[in-house]
């Protein structure tokens, strides 16, 4: 009798950006992670889907929404633009692996795209469960840098957007309180039949704010703070991405059956 024997061709579960990752029956759906904005695959949720890849899931992300003239930054140009980069990765998340359908995680923008995309770019089918750890979901004052230009009404609105535009982020524009892809994402219901959504954000965050605003105020949707928790984390939007407490509710979020109590840990602030 030989050894060892032939590794199998295709892995059941556990990859993590490995096209050969079969889902196993336990992680029926491979999970797709969305960066925030300003950064990208290799940074912001790289951790958390290492984490997440190492319980058995088939994981995967993509830098979507860089300019091709620097590809190290994503998440700026606009937002649709990037929805539909998005939907094409799912797409061919779903072709390599021969799944059915896919669950999102997202962070900040990427929180933000995770319900844009599965409202507006007509695969809510192809969606089990979304994720949104800080999203911009109704909005953000960037921690009340607009309120003063929106005191000068719509010129000062329009010099704001101005402003974004010529920075080279078109996104920013799209995510501020009245921005143009907010308008698209809450005009009518955000959350779409069939699949699971779940909103965790932070009181302590100071980048979307007001933080209530990050919530989907609908019928089945979870919208929890890291503090109804564990009150003594004092996490932070950026933080959000590295929080040891965040991580264990979104691994609960994605298979809510087998959730389990976790001892919290003390997060960083910001």
């Amino acid at each position: 009798m030989a050894a060892f024997t032939a590794a199998p061709a295709q892995a059941a579960g556990g990859g993590n950006n490995d096209p050969s990752c079969r889902p196993s029956a336990a992680h029926p759906r491979p999970v797709v992670f969305l960066h925030g904005l300003g950064a990208t695959s290799y940074e912001d949720l790289n951790f958390l889907q290492s984490a997440v890849a190492a319980k058995g899931y088939c994981t995967f992300s993509s830098t979507y929404g860089a300019y091709p003239e620097f590809p190290v930054v994503g998440g700026l140009r606009p937002i649709a633009d990037s929805a539909g980069e998005i939907k094409q990765f799912i797409g061919q998340v779903l072709t390599e692996t021969g799944a059915s359908q896919v669950d999102l995680v997202g962070h900040s923008e990427g929180g933000f795209q995770s319900l844009y995309v599965t409202k507006t770019q007509g695969i809510a089918d192809d969606i089990g469960a979304v994720v949104a750890i800080a999203p911009p979901t109704h909005g953000t004052t960037f921690a009340g840098l607009t309120k003063l230009a929106y005191l000068l009404g719509q010129g000062g609105r329009d010099a704001v957007g101005k402003a974004l535009q010529t920075l080279g982020c078109p996104a920013c524009d799209d995510l501020i309180t009245d921005g143009s892809a907010v308008q698209t994402l809450t005009s009518g219901p955000i959350a779409q039949a069939g699949v699971r959504y779940t909103v965790i954000t932070s009181r302590f965050d100071e980048l979307v704010t007001p933080t209530h605003t990050a919530f989907v105020r609908e019928p089945g949707v979870v919208n929890e703070y890291v503090q109804d928790t564990c009150p003594f984390d004092p996490v932070g939007h950026i933080g959000e991405a590295y929080d040891l407490n965040v991580w264990n509710l979104v691994t609960n979020a994605l298979d809510p059956a087998h959730a389990t109590k976790f001892f919290c840990t003390a997060g960083s602030p910001g």
